[in-house]
């Protein structure tokens, strides 16, 4: 099976590198634009999360074609630090403390990654066991829902920050079942 999973385009916040996971955004102008410039192939299925930036994204990417939304794609809740970044955080002790973590310790008011991370790779299993016959199936979800992914099933195997890629990319990759094989980044 092909699987294309792909960032959605720009927003406000993204342009301001705030962290904007439960805020619900729809795409700034630049996002639209550069969005426009993307041609990919139809798909047999189109998964979405459920939020205005991943929609408008879809839309865009492949008019006409009706998404299947699943909320548990949906980017993590970044509690306390949602929708600053990380000049306005630099003196929060919270922030640090989460910093100096290695970005495993849960957001304060907000999702733990841990729970995050699995959310998402439940989800994913759960969409290719359903739509198994599917020879190719599109994500249009967050960066932290694709690097979760890949993480658990990328080979070779790498860090979750290691897959991170910007607004409007993202990773073509055959599933097999058991492993996810990046075919082309985009």
């Amino acid at each position: 099976m092909k699987i294309l999973f792909l960032r959605h385009g720009l927003t406000k916040g993204n342009l301001e590198k705030r962290y904007i996971g439960s805020t619900d955004e729809p795409l700034c102008t630049e996002g639209i634009t550069e969005l426009k410039k993307l041609r990919l192939p139809a798909c047999d299925l189109l998964v979405c999360s459920p939020m205005k930036r991943c929609i408008m994204t879809s839309e865009l990417l492949f008019f006409g074609q009706e998404p299947v939304l699943c909320d548990d794609l949906r980017e993590c809740d970044f509690g306390d630090f949602e929708e600053k970044n990380y000049a306005e955080l630099s003196d929060n002790t919270d922030y640090q403390k989460w910093i100096n973590s290695g970005g495993k310790l849960p957001f304060p008011n907000g999702e733990a990654p841990s729970v995050f991370r699995a959310r998402c790779v439940g989800t994913f299993e759960k969409i290719v066991r359903k739509y198994g016959h599917c020879d190719y199936i599109a994500f249009v979800v967050h960066g932290g829902t694709i690097m979760s992914i890949l993480e658990k099933y990328a080979v070779p195997h790498r860090d979750y920050f290691d897959f991170h890629c910007e607004n409007g990319h993202g990773y073509f990759c055959e599933w097999d079942g058991k492993k996810l094989i990046i075919t082309e980044e985009i």
